[in-house]
C-alpha cells in the first residue's frame, strides 16, 4: 500500500540542503535533477510569490523524469489578495504557463490564509466565492484547497469539494486539528488524491534556527501518528505528502523519516 504513498517537499532551491541532501558544490541549476532521483513530486512554493515563465516550467520538465509530479502552490493574488474574486486573468495566466507540464502537474494548490470577521463575516459567503471558483475551474485543472480555519471544517465544507472534485489539502500545523483526528472525524477524500501538508510551527522552529540544514525538533511521534493516517488514506485514493523545512528543521531528512516509519508499517 504505502506504494500509493508519495512523498516530497515544499519546494527544493534551498543552498542551506548543499553539503546534506545535496552534494558539495552543487549550484542551482543541480538542485531539482538531484532532487527527482530521490523523490518523485514536489510542491512548487515559489509560484506563490509570483507566476512562473513559461519557459522556466519548460525548465522543470526537461530536468526531471516522465513520471515526475509538480504541485504548484496558486499566487497569493489569487488567494490572499483577491480571494478568487475577479481573479480570472490571473488564473488563467497560470494554467498557460503551465501547459507545458501537461499531465506532470499534479494540482494547483489553493491555500488560503486565517479569514477574520472582517474578510469574511462566516464559512457560508466564502464557500460560495470558493464553490463558483471550482465549477470554473475545477474542470480544467486538479485542484487541492486548504483553509485554515478549523472551525470551518466540517461537513458543508468537505461536501463542497467532493461535489466540484477537488481535494481537501491537511495541514499538520500548530493552530490547526492533527490530521489524524480530521481523517476520523470526517470523509476528507474529496477529490482524486489526498493531499497532506507538514508544517509544524513556523514561529516556534525560527526561534530555534533559520538555518534548514538539520533537523533541530523531534517529530519522530507526531510523524508515527501522521504515517498511520496516509496508510488509511492509500486505502482509497493515492496520497501525496509535502514536508516543509519548518516542520522540523530540514524538508528532505522530514521526508526520508516518514517514509522509513511507512516501510515499517508495510
Amino acid at each position: 500500500m504505502s506504494t500509493h504513498i508519495h512523498i516530497g517537499t515544499s519546494g527544493w532551491s534551498y543552498d542551506d540542503w548543499v553539503g546534506g541532501f545535496y552534494p558539495d558544490g552543487a549550484v542551482q541549476r543541480d538542485y531539482l535533477p538531484t532532487y527527482a532521483e530521490h523523490f518523485d513530486v514536489v510542491e512548487v512554493d515559489s509560484t506563490y510569490y509570483r507566476p512562473p515563465a513559461r519557459r522556466m516550467v519548460e525548465g522543470w520538465r526537461d530536468r526531471t523524469p516522465p513520471h515526475f509530479r509538480f504541485a504548484i502552490k496558486a499566487p497569493g493574488e489569487i488567494t490572499h489578495k483577491k480571494m478568487l474574486a475577479d481573479c480570472g486573468r490571473e488564473m488563467d495566466e497560470l494554467l498557460e504557463a503551465l501547459e507545458p507540464l501537461g499531465e506532470r502537474t499534479l494540482c494547483v494548490l489553493l491555500q488560503f490564509g486565517y479569514f477574520n470577521k472582517k474578510t469574511f463575516s462566516g464559512a457560508g459567503p466564502f464557500f460560495d466565492r470558493l464553490d463558483a471558483f471550482l465549477e470554473e475551474y475545477a474542470t480544467r485543472v486538479p485542484l487541492a484547497v486548504e483553509i485554515r480555519n478549523k472551525w470551518w471544517l466540517g461537513r458543508e465544507y468537505f461536501d463542497l469539494l467532493r461535489r466540484r472534485g477537488a481535494s481537501a489539502a491537511l495541514a499538520e500545523h500548530s493552530w490547526m486539528p492533527p490530521v489524524d483526528e480530521m481523517i476520523a472525524k470526517h470523509d476528507a477524500v474529496t477529490g482524486p488524491f489526498a493531499y497532506l501538508r507538514l508544517i509544524g510551527d513556523r514561529h516556534g522552529i525560527e526561534k530555534i534556527t533559520t538555518v534548514w540544514s538539520d533537523e533541530v525538533v523531534d517529530r519522530q511521534a507526531d510523524l508515527t501518528r501522521v504515517a498511520a493516517a496516509l496508510r488509511t488514506l492509500a486505502e482509497r485514493v493515492p496520497v501525496y505528502t509535502f514536508a516543509n523545512n519548518h516542520y522540523a528543521g530540514h524538508g528532505p531528512a522530514t521526508a526520508r523519516r516518514l517514509r522509513r516509519l511507512l516501510d515499517d508499517l508495510a
